[in-house]
Order: structure tokens, then C-alpha cells, then sequence
């Protein structure tokens, strides 16, 4: 009875230690925005918004559609409230970069719109490929894609 009390033990304690790592580890976040939907945005920012305030350590890719959030001169879309708090999605997305995201957009955004970075909010940046398919597969970082 003692050996079977002390296995269970020791699973108990694998299992919590093991639980505390896997939270641990999990404070990188990859946050992938393609979709032109102004309500879908806004929820990628609501979350990883969430996420930054529990802890994560924010990189969001804007490709697509989802690059538009990052233009000076971006669409009314992303700049319009939305209820119930009268939020934007660019609103959003320059709060998370003030609280200290990464913010680029994909690296074939801008020469797809034959455009230069001049055109992007201060602090955001272009994606190089590299880089960025080292985030996302970095065992301790979790990718949500919207």
C-alpha cells in the first residue's frame, strides 16, 4: 500500500511540476491577423490584449488584409469604434505596441501595394521570413491566427 501511495505521489508531483512549465514556457505569443473582418480584428486585439496583461510576451504579424491595420492611412474599418467599448482595432493595435508587442506586417505586404514602410504607423515593422518562422515555431510560444 505504501508503494502504491508513494507512486501516486510521485505522479501527483510530476504532474504539478510539469503543469507550472508548460505555464511558464507559455509566455510567448504569436498573433497572426489575415482577416479583412473589422470584428475579427478587433477580437485579435481584444485577446492578445488579454494575454499581454496575464503575462505574454506579444509578437502580432499583420498579413493580407489584416497589413491594413497598420497603415497611417488605414481603413475606416480598422479605425472605427465598435461595441460594446467604442474600440478600434488600430486603436487596440497601438495600445499593445505602447505596452510593449512587436508589431511587423508581412514581409511581401508592402511590395504587394507598391509601397514603402513610409506608409506604416510609427513602430511597425516588416516581418523578415527568418525571424519570424523561428517565433512561430518556438516550442514555448503559442501561434493564434485570425
Amino acid at each position: 500500500m505504501t508503494m502504491i501511495r508513494n507512486t501516486l505521489l510521485g505522479a501527483t508531483l510530476c504532474s504539478a511540476l510539469a503543469t507550472t512549465a508548460i505555464a511558464d514556457e507559455a509566455s510567448k505569443l504569436v498573433t497572426v491577423v489575415t482577416s479583412d473582418n473589422a470584428q475579427t480584428q478587433l477580437m485579435a486585439m481584444v485577446l492578445t490584449t488579454q494575454a499581454v496583461e496575464q503575462g505574454a510576451d506579444a509578437h502580432i504579424l499583420l498579413c493580407g488584409p489584416g497589413g491594413d491595420l497598420a497603415l497611417i492611412d488605414a481603413p475606416e474599418s480598422a479605425t472605427a469604434g465598435q461595441p460594446p467599448r467604442d474600440a478600434s482595432p488600430q486603436g487596440m493595435l497601438q495600445n499593445l505596441m505602447a505596452n510593449g508587442a512587436t508589431v511587423e506586417v508581412c514581409a511581401i505586404y508592402l511590395p504587394g501595394m507598391g509601397a514603402d514602410a513610409s506608409v506604416l504607423l510609427d513602430g511597425v515593422g516588416v516581418a523578415q521570413p527568418p525571424a519570424m518562422a523561428g517565433a512561430m515555431m518556438d516550442m514555448t510560444a503559442r501561434v493564434w491566427s485570425f
